[in-house]
């Protein structure tokens, strides 16, 4: 072969490697911040606002008529979130896809994924420990025997639907959800799985602190939002107004622009949401086994007020809601104080600004 035959290839070689690693710096960048040196601020596109919903797992294989009603309220993303569980104490992770419902299983989310893509959602994919008898931020180990253990399970499971999320594209996976302990106490380990996942995966990542325990985080850096529970109480009365929840929200959402700004990355709700009851915006989880009466003006006030406060801002990546059916339209809306907005004011609320 001439040398100028061998030379026209590798340099044809060179610039189509240069143009993949492009593309994919590119593709890995859509939907990003931008940094602005000048104001030290960092910003997000508001055409990319992530405007999503968090699923619920059917128990039974779905067609692909669900989608229609997240298009419908202009939705973006979707959530899927298949669950495994933890004991009190217990060390091991336990996922046991033939004994959960068909949407957390392989399967299920395979076809979940693939209904989402043909309709124009994009994906995030939410694997989350849930604790018996408990909460998975109480969650905590005494030697290092356990957390060793712990750490095998937890990746096991992580990884599995990793490789789940690389060959469906899947845009977005988070890696844990509220573990407060086990982030704050085991750093390492977060930083290891991070890079095993980021060598499989090329994709965004997030983690979901709850919204008290972000700043405890220490691996931000290497992810690509700052992610988080945004169920920040703001108001202990019956049927708080949007103004006055703006006024609460003003200095928790100064805190997070200073975050995000220190950190160098866009914050987003991978969950938000408020219960349609009374006393919508004020710790509502303490209130998931007692009675309470149903207000479906005031969950919308708590979406509207929400909204307004965050939507324009362009640290801001958008969210999640907590969260959505694909069998809610059998329910009764009118007596429903879930969390869902479905069928309900909020709904509306959701609709009008995800439109924008």
């Amino acid at each position: 072969m001439r040398v100028g035959n061998i030379k026209f290839i590798l340099t044809a070689v060179i610039f189509f490697i240069s143009c993949s690693q492009a593309e994919s710096q590119k593709v890995n960048s859509e939907a990003y911040l931008a940094s602005n040196s000048k104001k030290g601020e960092t910003k997000y596109a508001a055409s990319s606002k992530i405007n999503g919903v968090n699923f619920v797992a059917p128990s039974r294989a779905i067609d692909n008529t669900w989608t229609n009603g997240l298009k419908q309220i202009n939705s973006s993303w979707v959530a899927f979130v298949p669950y495994a569980f933890s004991k009190v104490g217990l060390a091991n992770v336990n996922y046991e896809p033939d004994r959960q419902y068909w949407g957390e299983s392989v399967e299920g989310v395979r076809v979940n994924i693939k209904q989402a893509h043909e309709a124009g959602l994009k994906v995030m994919l939410k694997p989350q420990v849930w604790m018996q008898r408990g909460w998975i931020g109480d969650f905590d180990l005494s030697t290092e025997e356990e957390w060793k253990t712990w750490e095998t399970d937890y990746k096991r499971y992580i990884m599995y639907f990793v490789k789940v999320a690389a060959e469906e594209s899947a845009e977005m996976i988070c890696i844990g959800t509220e573990y407060r302990n086990a982030a704050k106490k085991r750093p390492d380990f977060w930083l290891a799985l991070i890079k095993d996942i980021r060598s499989q995966y090329k994709g965004q990542l997030t983690y979901c602190a709850n919204w008290d325990d972000y700043e405890q985080v220490t691996f931000w850096k290497e992810l690509d939002f700052v992610g988080m529970s945004g169920y920040f109480p703001l108001s202990e009365a019956q049927n708080p107004s949007v103004s006055d929840l703006q006024k609460n929200w003003k200095p928790i959402k100064d805190k997070l622009k200073k975050y995000s700004n220190k950190i160098g990355k866009p914050v987003l709700f991978t969950e938000y949401g408020y219960r349609s009851m009374e006393q919508p915006a004020w710790r509502s989880w303490e209130k998931e086994n007692q009675p309470v009466v149903t207000n479906h003006d005031a969950q919308a006030t708590a979406y509207e007020a929400l909204f307004k406060t965050f939507w324009q801002e362009n640290w801001f990546a958008g969210g999640f809601a907590w969260k959505w059916y694909t069998s809610f339209r059998r329910m009764d809306p009118t007596n429903n104080n879930d969390w869902t907005p479905q069928n309900k004011k909020a709904q509306e609320v959701m609709k009008a600004f995800y439109g924008k």
